[in-house]
């Protein structure tokens, strides 16, 4: 019951504090968008503090294959990077240069509901681990979740949805992280070694995000000077600490 609370709570923190920065976007975008980079950043050092502080880590302690273990990373990058070709799941923050822009609508909302299946499969599977892995991995979520939220509502606005009708999808999306908590909590139990072999493929996927989604946006950003450069740093150092707090907390 506790892995279930702790699972479940987790998932609707994600999903209420993503929707309130799609909402915020849409009362105040030029206020905040030229600090959006800066969760960019700050997620993307949230995602690889995640995978080499406790996804990596966690994985080899608890396997006796190192070959089965770095054949699983590189399926989790091999897998997110089909979802991305075939189901047009993208992780863009910056919609509002050329580059950016998706025309279909249908696309980026079956694509962010598949995100927030494996959101939520994942968060409950890093739970069944051990708690700590479990916060760790729902705070690396989080930050990425809230650029990429704010992302996913513009392009409902730049297809053509009203306000109300881009925030009913982004609702109706992030409700199907439950479904994949759910999924989880559900097979975790009965299906031996489901948390454990999930663990290597997101920590693959995790790193794909990061590596070929997050970072590339950081160099392609408008802005070049050297000190949003050294800021993006702080702020990818920052999301990396983060994780090694919540290792030393745990």
């Amino acid at each position: 019951m506790t892995i279930w609370l702790y699972s479940l709570g987790s998932v609707a923190v994600v999903s209420i504090i993503s929707l309130l920065g799609a909402f915020l976007f849409s009362l105040r975008y030029e206020k905040i968008r030229k600090f959006i980079i800066y969760f960019v950043s700050l997620a993307a050092g949230a995602l690889l503090g995640d995978v080499f502080i406790h996804l990596i880590p966690e994985s080899f302690e608890k396997s006796d294959s190192t070959a089965l273990i770095s054949l699983s990373i590189i399926g989790g990058m091999l897998l997110f990077f089909i979802l991305e070709k075939y189901i047009r799941w993208r992780h863009c923050h910056l919609p509002e240069t050329e580059v950016h822009i998706h025309s279909v609508v249908s696309m980026n909302v079956v694509g962010d509901g598949v995100h927030n299946i494996i959101d939520g499969m994942v968060i409950a599977a890093t739970y069944l681990v051990s708690i700590p892995v479990g916060v760790a991995t729902t705070i690396a979520v989080l930050l990425h979740e809230i650029p990429q939220e704010i992302g996913d509502f513009a392009v409902l606005l730049h297809g053509g949805l009203s306000i109300k009708k881009a925030l009913i999808f982004n609702f109706l999306t992030a409700i199907l992280s439950f479904l994949g908590a759910i999924i989880s909590l559900v097979l975790g139990p009965y299906v031996q070694g489901y948390a454990q072999s999930l663990l290597p493929i997101m920590a693959g996927g995790f790193l794909y995000i990061a590596g070929s989604d997050l970072i590339p946006e950081l160099h392609n950003h408008e802005n070049k000077s050297s000190s949003v450069s050294v800021a993006q740093l702080i702020f990818m150092i920052l999301g990396i600490l983060s994780m090694l707090a919540v290792g030393v907390v745990g």
